[in-house]
């Protein structure tokens, strides 16, 4: 007969859950580059009895574009509880503004030490719960369904451990959450879809000071572009009948020297929306700009330059049905742990936009992150703590 389900809320240990953000933090994890975080959580499931072969990686690494070390860390356990299989997930890479942080309790928060690095909340604190939950059913052999856990690779660049992440071995879950925002409470159920773009402006060189007018500027020919769509409300907060999206171009790169016309520059931008057909929209408007910009500049021989443009979907946009059985779990536990629960749409990209089109819809839960991506990023703690215990009751099945 399979174990009856627990009634019992699980209590957190505070103390050990500090203990292990502390030393989850310390671990450096740029993307493409996680194998000590990764071999760290391993050793810590070993440690803690982790059946043999439950622990396995993955090859997303070998079809990342971005490459990388080591592919997903993956670990799996059969159920004490007869009920559907749970995927738990957080991924483990940081920005390369936390590179050398050295994490510090400051009061009700974790913070960096070191005033030139960010933390890396975002998101050891999502790996960090996910992980604390799992070494709590080991030592404690908790009752629980079977469980999936993943800790994915190389969120940051494009969330490319859950696009490439191998589906087979995650033993077929019914329910799945991830863990990689703030507020405990806050229950995310969808979030914007992105293109990525690729432009290269290809002009003429010449010498700025004794041939100008042989030259077309590849600059030049970029910031009408660019000019274009700022003054046309393309470029940022875009708006149009009802539809919102937003566009940035976020890397400009071209020229030597200020006596050469310069002749190629390159750029990076992107186009978000939650609408699939206004994001698309959104990106041709760019392609437009710039290859109308190469159309208008020509040198003193009718010379002009050309545009490259590459556009790619990187995620696509999704949202969960509040019905859907996730999102009403999640509801149940984090109303059960005495918080209100806070149904949200994302704005930005998650793993959970590459699971749930990978057929496996998934809620994003919160752990504690505040101001990510910055030199004031941290942790708060009694914020991680819920966090915890979230996971770890959605883990247990708890009622």
């Amino acid at each position: 007969m399979p174990a009856r389900q627990s009634t019992a809320v699980p209590k957190i240990d505070e103390r050990r859950a500090l203990k292990l953000i502390l030393e989850l933090l310390q671990f450096p994890g740029l993307p493409g580059h996680e194998t000590k975080i990764l071999k760290h959580i391993e050793k810590r499931l070993r440690a803690a009895g982790a059946p043999a072969g439950s622990i396995a990686y993955d090859n997303a690494n070998k079809k990342s574009p971005a490459g990388g070390e080591i592919g997903n860390l993956i670990f799996k356990l059969p159920g004490t509880i007869d009920a559907p299989r749970r995927l738990f997930m957080g991924h483990v890479d940081t920005v390369p503004l936390c590179f050398g942080a050295k994490p510090v309790k400051r009061g009700e928060y974790i913070v960096s030490a070191d005033p030139k690095t960010g933390l890396g909340g975002d998101n050891r604190s999502g790996a960090g719960a996910i992980l604390y939950t799992a070494l709590e059913i080991l030592e404690k052999k908790l009752p629980h369904p079977p469980l999936t856990f993943l800790w994915p690779i190389e969120e940051e660049i494009g969330l490319y451990g859950a696009r490439f992440v191998d589906v087979k071995k995650l033993g077929n879950p019914k329910l799945c959450f991830n863990w990689d925002g703030g507020a405990p409470n806050k229950v995310i159920i969808g979030a914007t879809g992105a293109y990525r773009m690729q432009i290269e402006v290809k002009g003429l060189a010449s010498h700025a000071g004794v041939a100008p007018e042989k030259g077309v500027s590849a600059i030049a020919i970029a910031g009408l572009a660019i000019a274009d769509l700022a003054k046309n409300g393309w470029h940022g907060l875009v708006q149009r009948n009802g539809t919102r999206g937003t566009s940035n171009i976020g890397v400009l790169k071209g020229g030597d020297a200020t006596n050469v016309v310069t002749d190629r520059v390159t750029l990076r931008a992107e186009a978000r929306s939650h609408d699939s057909k206004f994001r698309k929209t959104l990106m041709e408007q760019f392609r437009k700009s710039f290859l109308n910009a190469a159309q208008a500049i020509k040198n003193a021989e009718g010379k002009r330059g050309s545009v490259d443009f590459h556009a790619e979907l990187h995620y696509e946009s999704f949202k969960l049905p509040e019905n859907s059985p996730p999102v009403v779990e999640a509801r149940r536990v984090v109303s059960k742990l005495g918080m209100t629960p806070e149904i949200s749409i994302a704005n930005g990209g998650l793993d959970a936009n590459w699971m749930s089109a990978h057929g496996l819809p998934t809620v994003t839960l919160g752990a504690g992150q505040q101001e990510v991506h910055t030199v004031k990023e941290r942790l708060h703690l009694d914020s991680f703590y819920k966090g915890c215990a979230v996971a770890l009751s959605l883990a247990t099945a708890t009622e």
